[in-house]
């Protein structure tokens, strides 16, 4: 080894090491100094240490009363200090920002939303009014005030610290240095944006960590962080047209162009109809929202009154067993029965989750997806998968980049600065 990278490597070392023993805090705590060294598989005396980092980081603290039991003298649990690490997402819509910001146990404190007025093909107004939804949300007179008021805060807990702000929009983007949106249609922009560099450009000078991921693959994200018993989940959603994400191991997968989890651009039909993308035959051709509600007679009412009054109307159709908009159902079912197919003998994923409308028509759409499996289930009856609706609802993409941002926190506590004097907790 060479001697100069030595204490570079032992520092990432016990940076990564500081996580582990966080994130073991975070999901177990409260908990013994002993259960975390078992747990980790870190030396006592290296937890103990640790430890201590993190508490002068106000990130955890002891708890007043020890705890007894069994021999040797009494130990004092560590907990989570939630309120300390903040984290930020802000969902970009056509119409509207939402904005949400949380602590490190994932609750979610503040919130708002606010219609962007911003013109297509403009990222710039887009990324400063994306800038100042940040610096309003941050702002003393709001988190740290609505925190200071809130009941049974402790007042001489430690200062709250916004880390890390999490962008989340339609559009694939690049696992590059400005998380650059490939293409963002919805958005009239047709060539790259470099939207983390137009926003750190913005918030120059404010500490944040800014990250930018694809809306579809942060609600993935989050419905997977739901099913903490799943080691690999698909979700194809459904809303404009069909997006989703695929999350294995619990790391979102973009892919090499960040185009990784679109379902609805799989071909299921060698002969299908043109889709927009240029190829023949995609899944949202015959089970996107403006085709199925258009198969079901529904078009005109999608394009005058919108999706939600056409939705409705063709969920009524479906419960009164209308014989046009189950057959639109059914056609929908058989094409997403060719790609969950192809999605499982791919990925070998245990769970597909259909969220957006797919997840309101789930009730008819299972039975024709479950016959499409039936050949499959009976060959390999030991390579389980489930198709499941998603839970999270419309707030996936919002829950996910708060996710997203309060596990990058975890990983990385010395992102947090050390007090400069106790202050409690």
């Amino acid at each position: 080894m060479n001697p100069a990278s030595e204490p570079a490597d032992s520092a990432a070392v016990r940076r990564a090491n500081l996580g582990r023993v966080l994130r073991h805090i975070a999901e177990h705590g409260p908990c013994a100094r002993t259960e975390i060294a078992s747990a980790t598989g870190l030396a006592h005396g290296s937890v103990t240490a640790l430890v201590g980092d993190l508490i002068e980081r106000g990130l955890v603290g002891e708890d007043e009363a020890p705890r007894g039991g069994g021999r040797g003298r009494p130990v004092r649990p560590v907990r989570l200090i939630p309120l300390r690490a903040l984290s930020m997402a802000v969902q970009i819509t056509a119409e509207r920002l939402w904005v949400a910001v949380a602590d490190l146990g994932g609750t979610v404190v503040w919130r708002a939303d606010e219609a962007h007025h911003c013109p297509p093909g403009r990222p710039e107004v887009m990324a400063d009014a994306v800038a100042a939804a940040v610096r309003r949300a941050a702002a003393a007179n709001g988190i740290a005030g609505w925190i200071a008021a809130a009941p049974g805060i402790d007042p001489g807990a430690p200062p709250p610290e916004l880390l890390r702000v999490v962008i989340a929009m339609a559009g694939p983007v690049l696992d590059d240095a400005a998380q650059t949106v490939a293409v963002a249609p919805d958005f009239g922009w047709l060539r790259p944006v470099r939207l983390r560099e137009l926003l750190a450009e913005r918030l120059i000078g404010s500490g944040y960590v800014i990250d930018v991921i694809n809306d579809g693959n942060a609600a993935a994200f989050a419905e997977f962080h739901a099913r903490p018993r799943a080691r690999g989940l698909v979700l194809i959603e459904a809303g404009t047209g069909i997006g989703g994400g695929v999350v294995l191991n619990g790391r979102i997968q973009i892919g090499s162009h960040g185009v990784a989890g679109e379902p609805g651009h799989m071909p299921v039909a060698m002969d299908g109809p043109a889709c927009v993308c240029g190829a023949r035959g995609c899944l949202v051709v015959y089970a996107g929202p403006e085709a199925v509600l258009n198969a079901a007679g529904l078009g005109d009412t999608l394009r005058e009154a919108g999706l939600s009054a056409a939705n409705s109307l063709f969920i009524a159709a479906l419960t009164a067993g209308e014989a046009r908009a189950l057959a639109a159902a059914d056609i929908a079912a058989r094409a997403l029965g060719v790609a969950v197919v192809g999605i499982h003998a791919l990925l070998d994923v245990e769970e597909i989750v259909l969220g957006g409308t797919l997840a309101e028509w789930f009730p008819w759409l299972l039975p024709g997806i479950e016959d499409r499996l039936a050949g499959r289930r009976a060959l390999t009856p030991a390579l389980d998968l489930t198709v499941l609706p998603a839970v999270l609802g419309a707030d996936a993409m919002l829950l996910g980049a708060i996710e997203y941002a309060r596990r990058a926190v975890l990983a990385d506590p010395a992102a947090v600065p050390v007090l400069s004097s106790r202050t409690g907790g």
